[in-house]
């Protein structure tokens, strides 16, 4: 039996690929503060957090664990986003 014998669907890889490039937006808005390139990475964070916000009801088509999975990763964009992290004076 080969290893990956699973099938797995398109659709969910496609949502998984878009929660990770909304954590990586999230990161990204992050790393580029105060930085010529922070205003560009605020717009991609909140196209991104709309995306990730729409797959959340998407998700509950495939299940309430999928549409679990998506809030959790909206959540950690958004604490990613804003927290602080002991910067704040």
């Amino acid at each position: 039996m080969p290893l990956f014998a699973v099938a797995v669907s398109p659709m969910l890889c496609a949502m998984g690929v878009v929660q990770v490039l909304g954590l990586v937006a999230a990161g990204l808005t992050r790393l580029t503060e105060g930085t010529p390139h922070e205003r560009g990475c605020q717009w991609l964070l909140v196209v991104a957090l709309a995306a990730v916000g729409g797959l959340c009801g998407f998700a509950l088509q495939f299940g309430a664990a999928s549409a679990a999975v998506c809030a959790v990763t909206l959540t950690l964009m958004t604490m990613i986003a804003v927290f602080d992290g002991g910067k704040a004076g």
